[in-house]
């Protein structure tokens, strides 16, 4: 019996620790899923505002024909990185472009009174800063999760675990903080939730 009872102590006490070091991967895994999902999210809806800034600029400043198409150009390289097939680096760096082109466009209504005044345009800037202060606050917690998973994934003897059941690298999303840009450039207050410098720390 007493010698059952220790095969079954060897036998068993790894296994249920390869078990529950793989269910947390699984877990850690899906919860990156998830957090990605709602950043992309976002990220859509960044891209499903553009248009219509655009236009409404374009309506009181027909001739930054330059800005406008920075802009579109931006918003449709941004588009094209967004497949799941396209390496995240590059992504981050279409959305960065896009923040860039952002930044300009809005910064061109200091110099059109009429444009600045406009309800809609004033609308649109609205809802473009607490989109990216969502896709701010998303990707500050996908970037710690990101950290917490590469960790486990890169230690011992959870690596082992990594490497026999496939869990691959994650890689962070680091992007411009476009809301305090955006911000900055119309006087709009940032929503609460401290600076993506903050949480790249964090992260860490």
């Amino acid at each position: 019996m007493e010698t059952i009872l220790t095969l079954l102590v060897l036998v068993g006490l790894p296994l249920l620790l390869v078990i529950w070091s793989y269910n947390r991967f699984v877990g850690q895994a899906t919860s990156i899923d998830a957090t990605w999902a709602t950043i992309d999210t976002e990220l859509q809806r960044r891209h499903d505002l553009v248009p219509n800034l655009v236009a409404t600029v374009q309506g009181y400043a027909a001739h930054e024909q330059q800005v406008l198409a920075q802009v579109t150009e931006a918003r449709a390289a941004a588009i094209r990185a967004a497949p799941e097939d396209v390496p995240l680096e590059q992504q981050a760096r279409a959305e960065d472009a896009l923040t860039s082109g952002l930044s300009s466009l809005l910064a061109v209504s200091e110099s059109y009174p009429e444009l600045k005044a406009d309800s809609v345009f004033r609308d649109l800037q609205r809802q473009l800063i607490e989109t990216e202060d969502r896709i701010s606050a998303s990707r500050r917690l996908y970037n710690i999760e990101v950290a917490s998973y590469e960790r486990r994934r890169r230690s011992v003897p959870s690596n082992l675990i990594a490497g026999a059941f496939g869990f691959g690298p994650r890689t962070m999303f680091e992007i411009q903080d476009a809301a305090a840009q955006h911000a900055a450039q119309v006087g709009f207050p940032r929503a609460s939730g401290g600076s993506a410098a903050d949480a790249d720390g964090a992260a860490r």
